[in-house]
């Protein structure tokens, strides 16, 4: 993956656009009126001083090769609703992770998550010819877990109190889907449910 490479992934229903510093005008509203939507993050975006922060590395990260962040705009609403990334890029092994992902409360269940996941996976096996992408979250996330699933993702296991979290130290769900599933059922099935 080619990070200095400005990597814009659109389809009808949204547009994922290099994170900048910019947008945290747009991404603002939520940090400071739905906190929670950082429960289970490593790294907190609630409250302006946060989320800059938040930013401020994901962005870094991109410049140092490290992960790929993206704003994330509804066409159909006209606004910039969360944000998501490729972070853990391996080309030796022809891996990496997405996720840090995050939603606005309104645009939860919306089929959001559904289309952005379709364009990441698409350009990660599709484009970058990967073999396999990587999901991880907090043992404890429900919502996200069930999120994952929906799009075809195999559980692998639990990293037993591999990272610390906001208060406690964490045990991680580790998921993943490999480019064989991608093209034999996962890529036809997730296209199936963005229509």
């Amino acid at each position: 993956m080619d990070f200095a490479k400005e990597i814009v992934l659109e389809n009808e229903r949204v547009r994922l656009e290099p994170l900048q510093m910019h947008h945290l005008e747009v991404l603002l509203p939520y940090s400071e009126k739905e906190p929670e939507l950082w429960t289970y993050s490593l790294v907190s975006g609630a409250g302006k001083s946060n989320l800059e922060i938040y930013m401020r590395l994901a962005i870094e990260g991109r410049a140092k090769g490290h992960s790929y962040p993206f704003a994330v705009f509804d066409k159909e609403t006209q606004l910039f609703v969360g944000s998501t990334r490729f972070y853990d890029f391996q080309p030796h092994h022809r891996t990496t992770q997405l996720g840090y992902t995050w939603y606005g409360k309104n645009h939860h269940r919306t089929g959001i998550n559904r289309h952005c996941k379709l364009l990441m996976l698409s350009y990660a096996f599709d484009t970058l010819s990967l073999e396999r992408v990587e999901f991880r979250a907090d043992a404890l996330n429900a919502r996200s877990l069930e999120a994952m699933k929906k799009i075809g993702c195999t559980v692998e296991g639990i990293l037993r109190k591999n990272c610390q979290g906001p208060q406690v130290r964490r045990d991680s769900i580790i998921l993943s889907i490999l480019k064989e599933e991608w093209d034999q059922t996962i890529k036809i099935g997730l296209a199936a449910k963005t229509r």
